[in-house]
C-alpha cells in the first residue's frame, strides 16, 4: 500500500513540475539555511578547537590577584627558587614552567628599525609548543642559565628586520628593562598556519617577535608576577590546577579565592559554548522558514484536494477507505518535503564546502544533522498536510462524483 501511494505521490509530482518545485522552494530555503548555519556552527568551534590544542590546552597561568587584594605586598610575586619549588613538589605532572614574562622594544640592526615583541621561555618549550627550525638551533639550556642574548625568531621577523629568512649568526641591539643589549640570532623557525589560524591569531603587521631566555627579563631582581605552566598530557587538569592553586594560596599566605588561576581548556569550554549557543539560536531563527515553507505546501496541497475531488469520489466509491485517502495525501505532502529537504542539504552543504575550500579549512558536516533534517522537512510535509488529506479523506463520495 505504501508503494503505491508513493508512486502515486511522484506521479502527481511530475504533472505539476512547476508548481512542485514552486511549493518546494521554501523547504529548500529553510534546510539549506539551518544546514547551512549549523555546519558553519560545527566548523567554527572545529577550528577553534584546533588553535587551543595548538597553544596547549593544558596550559595555565596561576598568580595572587593583586587587583583585588588590598594589602599586596613584594612576596606575592614569585621568584625563581619558588618556581623551582613547584617543579619539585608537582614532579612529572609538570610537562613546562616558566616566569610568562614578556616584554616590547625596538630592534635594531643599521638603519632598520622594527618594533619587536619578546617572549621569555625556557630551553624545553619546544615540547610543549613545536616549531620546525628551519636555520640554526633552539634556545638551548646554556642560554637560560648564562643568561646569554640569544634569540630565536619566526622567518617573517628575520625578514622585517634583516631583510633575509637566513640570520643565524646575526646581531641586533634593543632594549630591555632600561639596558640596552646586543642579541645574536641562534636560530630561525617556521610554524605552519591555515589561513583561517592566521586571521584568527592576528596579524602582527610590521611588527616581528622572538623568543629570548626568561632569565633575561626576570633580571636583576628575579620577581615575576606569575607562574606559566603546561601540565602534562593524560593528568586530571581540575584536580591538578586545583592543587597548585592551593599550594600556591599556602606558599604565599594567601587564601584560595585571593589566588587567580586562567587556563586555556576553561577558556575553550567557553568560547565552545557560546559558539554552540549562538549556533542554536541562529538556526532556529533560520527554521522559521520551515514554516513558511509548510504553510506553501499546505496550500497546494489543498489546491490538489479541490483538482482531484472526482478522482477522491471514484476511489471511494470503488472501495477506498477512508484512511487509504488520508495516507494517499500524506504520503505526497511528505514526499514532496522530503524531496525539499534534500535539495536544501545539498545546496546549504555545497555552499559552506565551497566556503571552507576557498579558506582552506576542514568543513564539518554531521551526519546527525543531515538525518535529522530530512526526517524534519517530512514531519514538516506530514503536519502540514495533515489538513488537506483530512478533508480529502472526509469527503463525500456522491458530492464527490457530482463535482464538475
Amino acid at each position: 500500500m505504501l508503494l503505491e501511494n508513493m508512486a502515486m505521490a511522484f506521479s502527481a509530482i511530475r504533472v505539476n513540475k512547476m508548481r512542485s518545485i514552486l511549493t518546494m522552494l521554501g523547504i529548500v530555503i529553510g534546510i539549506g539555511s539551518v544546514i547551512s548555519i549549523v555546519s558553519i556552527g560545527d566548523t567554527m568551534r572545529s577550528l577553534f578547537a584546533d588553535i587551543y590544542k595548538d597553544v596547549g590546552l593544558t596550559q595555565g597561568y596561576v598568580q595572587v590577584m593583586s587587583w583585588e587584594v588590598d594589602d599586596w605586598r613584594q612576596s606575592d610575586m614569585f621568584t625563581l627558587d619558588e618556581m623551582e619549588q613547584v617543579k619539585e613538589v608537582f614532579g612529572p605532572e609538570i610537562a613546562y614552567i616558566d616566569s610568562s614574562a614578556g616584554t616590547s622594544g625596538e630592534a635594531v640592526f643599521g638603519r632598520n628599525r622594527v618594533n619587536f615583541d619578546y617572549s621569555g621561555i625556557d630551553w624545553n618549550y619546544q615540547d610543549v609548543q613545536p616549531v620546525t627550525v628551519v636555520y640554526g638551533r633552539y634556545l638551548n639550556e646554556g642560554d637560560i642559565l648564562g643568561r646569554k642574548c640569544s634569540a630565536v625568531m619566526d622567518v617573517d621577523s628575520a625578514m622585517k628586520l634583516f631583510g633575509t629568512e637566513n640570520a643565524v649568526g646575526k646581531e641586533f641591539r634593543t632594549a630591555l628593562n632600561g639596558e640596552v643589549l646586543d642579541f645574536t640570532v641562534v636560530g630561525v623557525y617556521r610554524k605552519e598556519m591555515s589561513p583561517f589560524q592566521q586571521l584568527m591569531m592576528g596579524n602582527t603587521g610590521d611588527r616581528g617577535s622572538a623568543y629570548i631566555p626568561y632569565t633575561l627579563l626576570t633580571w636583576p631582581n628575579d620577581y615575576f608576577d606569575s607562574l606559566h605552566v603546561y601540565a602534562a598530557d593524560g593528568i586530571n587538569m581540575e584536580d591538578f590546577y586545583n592543587r597548585l592553586t592551593a599550594y600556591v594560596a599556602r606558599m604565599k599566605n594567601r587564601t584560595v579565592d585571593q589566588i587567580y588561576t586562567y587556563t586555556a581548556l576553561e577558556e575553550m569550554d567557553s568560547v565552545d559554548q557560546l559558539m554552540g549557543g549562538l549556533s542554536v539560536a541562529v538556526g532556529g531563527i533560520a527554521a522559521i522558514s520551515l514554516v513558511v515553507g509548510g504553510i506553501g505546501i499546505m496550500n497546494i496541497m489543498l489546491v490538489s484536494v479541490t483538482e482531484r475531488t472526482r478522482e477522491i469520489g471514484i476511489r471511494k466509491a470503488l472501495g477506498a477507505r477512508t484512511r487509504d485517502v488520508l495516507l494517499q495525501f500524506l504520503t505526497e505532502s511528505a514526499i514532496l518535503s522530503a524531496m525539499g529537504g534534500i535539495l536544501g542539504i545539498v545546496i546549504g552543504a555545497g555552499l559552506v564546502s565551497l566556503g571552507a575550500a576557498a579558506l582552506q579549512v576542514q568543513v564539518v558536516i554531521k551526519p546527525s544533522v543531515v538525518i535529522l533534517a530530512v526526517g524534519f522537512s517530512a514531519l514538516v510535509g506530514i503536519f502540514f498536510g495533515l489538513y488537506p488529506a483530512s478533508k480529502a479523506a472526509n469527503a463525500d463520495p456522491i458530492d464527490a462524483l457530482r463535482y464538475e
